[in-house]
C-alpha cells in the first residue's frame, strides 16, 4: 500500500490495482429483476382495504340500522352510542352529546382512537405503505419516490404514538365486551342467545386477541425486564403474548372481517331484512 494514493472520489469498493474506483451501483433499466407476480399482494391489499374503508364510511355515516332493541344488538361501528340522536335503549353510557347532524358517526367519540390504533399498527404500516404509497411496493422493487426520510418527519413521526393508542384500544375493547354481554338478551327481557349474540362474542374475542398481539402489548408485558428469572409470571405472560404476536397480521385482517360481519348482520336484522336465529329465548 506504500506509495499508492486512492482517488478521493473513488468508492469504497474500488479496485486496488491502480486506484481506479468502481462505477458504483449497477445501472439496471428495469424496475426490478423479479420474475414472479410481486404486484399481486399490494394490489389485493389495496383492493380489500379500500372496500373495507368504503363500507365503514357508508355505515358509520348512515346513522341507520345500527341497533336491534329486542335483543340489544349494538353495532361496533356505533358503540358507544352517547348522542341524543341514538335510540334511548342504546345509550348504555348515557347521553353526552346533543343531536348529531346527518352523516356524523354515532361512535365519533372513539373512532379517532380506533383509527389511530390501526393506522399506527406495525403491520398496517407495512400494508398501506406498500399498497397505497408504493414505498416500496415489494421487496427488491424500486419505489417511485426520489427521497426517503423514514418516520423521522411529520406526519409519519406521529407513528411513534402507537403505544398510547394501544391503551385507548384496550378501553374500546372493554366497551365492545360490555356490548357483547348485553347481547345475551331475550325478547321478553330475560336471558337469551341468538346468532347475533354468538357473532358479537366471537368478534370481541378476536378483537382482544388482536389487541393483545400488538407489539406495544408485548413490550408492556416484558419489554423492560432485565431478568426474566426474577419475574416468572410476567415471563409466562410475555411468552403467551409473543406467540400471539406471530399471528398479528392474520388477526389484523380477521378482525376487519369480523367487524364488517357483525355490523352487517346487525344491520340486516335491524332493517327487517333478516330474522335473528334464536337458540334460547
Amino acid at each position: 500500500m506504500s506509495g499508492t494514493t486512492l482517488d478521493p472520489g473513488s468508492r469504497s469498493g474500488g479496485s486496488m490495482d491502480g486506484g481506479v474506483g468502481s462505477p458504483g451501483r449497477a445501472q439496471i433499466p428495469s424496475r426490478t429483476l423479479r420474475a414472479d407476480r410481486w404486484w399481486v399482494q399490494p394490489v389485493v391489499t389495496f383492493t380489500l382495504l379500500t372496500l373495507w374503508l368504503l363500507y365503514a364510511l357508508v355505515r358509520t355515516a348512515s346513522q341507520r340500522a345500527y341497533f336491534v332493541e329486542d335483543y340489544h344488538y349494538l353495532s361496533p361501528f356505533s358503540s358507544p352510542c352517547v348522542s341524543a340522536s341514538c335510540v334511548p335503549a342504546a345509550r348504555d353510557f348515557g347521553t353526552w352529546f346533543g343531536e348529531f347532524p346527518p352523516f356524523v358517526p354515532f361512535a365519533l367519540l372513539v373512532l379517532p382512537f380506533l383509527l389511530g390504533f390501526r393506522l399506527t399498527c406495525y403491520y398496517y404500516r407495512k400494508a398501506y405503505y406498500r399498497a397505497f404509497w408504493l414505498s416500496p411496493p415489494a421487496c427488491a422493487v424500486a419505489e417511485p419516490h426520489a427521497r426517503y426520510s423514514g418516520e423521522t418527519r411529520f406526519p409519519l413521526i406521529l407513528q411513534n404514538v402507537h403505544r398510547y393508542f394501544f391503551y385507548a384500544a384496550v378501553v374500546v375493547s372493554a366497551i365492545n365486551t360490555y356490548d357483547a354481554v348485553k347481547a345475551f338478551h331475550g325478547k321478553d327481557g330475560g336471558f337469551g342467545i341468538g346468532l347475533g349474540t354468538l357473532i358479537m362474542v366471537v368478534n370481541v374475542a378476536l378483537l382482544w386477541l388482536y389487541t393483545a398481539s400488538c407489539h406495544s402489548c408485548r413490550h408492556l408485558v416484558g419489554g423492560r425486564l432485565k431478568h426474566f428469572s426474577r419475574h416468572p409470571l410476567r415471563y409466562r405472560a410475555w411468552t403467551v403474548v409473543s406467540r400471539l404476536n406471530t399471528r398479528h397480521m392474520q388477526l389484523a385482517w380477521t378482525t376487519l372481517g369480523t367487524l364488517m360481519l357483525t355490523d352487517l348482520y346487525i344491520a340486516l336484522v335491524a332493517s327487517g331484512a333478516l330474522t335473528d336465529l334464536r337458540f334460547y329465548n
